[in-house]
């Protein structure tokens, strides 16, 4: 069946009730962890020579105005046929790639917390952005579009080589080699461009978007253990020779080596998950976010909420991602074809992944990465891109065939 006669079905309602229930809590939970911070935010109007305050509901106001735009950006993206978006893998990948660049150039790259991630682009996508949460969407579009036109077999070839030659092809293709090493050289020079911002979770989300979408193309399993070997051989190799990030790991390992300085943040968050305990303190009751938790608005409050609705409720957002999570994986089993199945896989890992990375450095399992909680952290423009993301999915949910 032609696409131009594929018939858009209904949207997928568990999936876009679980993304709209995941979206309320967290707006109501930003109001909750940011309320007293906005207090004494220049850009909520805290002016100190005046004796002004700032204005304690500034980060939910305006993040609720970027989820309203986001979620119509959502439903409109769903009535969109997904197969068009075929055209737009390069262009996104190119135009990612640009802004990745240009993070590293003085004065149009902006700096904050000794790292080098954000480009300032007018009053219409906020002060800040991270170009890196285009390069996922610009890695998704483009593994998917390439890998849905993947055949198993060695494909004929015209010209004919000497014999020697010849068996290096045939082996290259009956290995997957020839086929990943483009996809790979991709996947090296955007999470290369990324980590040297640095930014290593934003890295780790942009290899498991790749990693995920080659597996579930078929790439033969021995490559990703060798791949596997090589990261963690690169990694300790920077750890170890280089001295990469050590003194991150030496905070991680004993925050309270340094309490007053990098440890801090960690202790903070430790106590606040500590003391939410079984059912936690109430809604609106954590005492953490009176200025001692750092970015409690934004990368640590999952902290916050299991602080305030302690072990219960933190263990039933859990389980509101993983149901998400899951719906993600059945509608890419489901997919009309391999390119919508390969675009949900890519993204469901990506938001999977961020969600577990986020909680993790919260709750101190692995160092502080510097990254944020789906749906629920600050920041307009990369609430605008998951929810665009969600789009994408449900835009595939459409052309499921209903069942028979």
């Amino acid at each position: 069946m032609r696409h131009a006669e594929l018939a858009k079905g209904p949207l997928d309602l568990p999936f876009l009730m679980l993304v709209l229930l995941l979206l309320g809590i967290g707006l109501i939970m930003l109001l909750s962890a940011s309320s007293y911070a906005a207090l004494y935010e220049k850009v909520a109007g805290y002016n100190p020579t005046e004796g002004k305050m700032g204005d304690p509901y500034y980060f939910f106001k305006h993040q609720a105005g970027f989820a309203l735009v986001g979620v119509a950006i959502m439903l409109g993206i769903s009535h969109f046929d997904y197969q068009k978006m075929r055209i737009y893998s390069v262009p996104v990948l190119a135009f990612s790639f640009l802004l990745l660049i240009l993070v590293k150039i003085p004065g149009i790259g902006v700096v904050a917390n000794h790292a080098r991630r954000w480009l300032r682009i007018g009053i219409f996508f906020g002060p800040t952005y991270q170009p890196s949460e285009i390069a996922k969407l610009g890695v998704i579009l483009f593994f998917a579009a390439g890998l849905s036109k993947r055949r198993s077999g060695v494909p004929k070839f015209k010209r004919r080589l000497p014999y020697y030659w010849e068996q290096a092809r045939l082996l290259a293709y009956q290995s997957d080699l020839a086929e990943l090493v483009p996809y790979g050289v991709v996947l090296v020079l955007v999470a290369g461009l990324v980590a040297w911002e640095p930014h290593l979770s934003g890295a780790i989300l942009i290899c498991a978007a790749g990693a995920s979408i080659l597996f579930a193309a078929g790439i033969k399993l021995g490559w990703f253990v060798l791949g596997g070997a090589l990261v963690s051989a690169v990694g300790w190799f920077a750890i170890s020779v280089l001295g990469y990030n050590s003194s991150r790991l030496a905070v991680w390992m004993d925050p309270w080596s340094d309490p007053s300085d990098t440890g801090y943040q960690t202790i903070q968050s430790i106590y606040a998950v500590s003391s939410g305990g079984l059912s936690g303190l109430g809604f609106g009751m954590s005492r953490q976010k009176y200025l001692y938790l750092p970015e409690e608005q934004n990368d640590f409050i999952f902290a916050v909420i299991c602080e305030e609705l302690g072990f219960i409720g933190a263990t039933l957002l859990v389980i509101l991602f993983a149901l998400l999570v899951i719906r993600g994986y059945w509608l890419a089993l489901h997919s009309r074809d391999r390119f919508g199945s390969l675009l949900v896989v890519g993204i469901t890992t990506v938001l999977a992944v961020q969600v577990f990375l986020n909680m993790a450095v919260v709750l101190n399992l692995i160092p502080n990465t510097g990254i944020s909680l789906p749906f629920f952290s600050y920041g307009g423009t990369a609430l605008l891109i998951q929810l665009a993301e969600m789009g994408v999915i449900l835009s595939v949910s459409r052309q499921i065939a209903p069942p028979k």
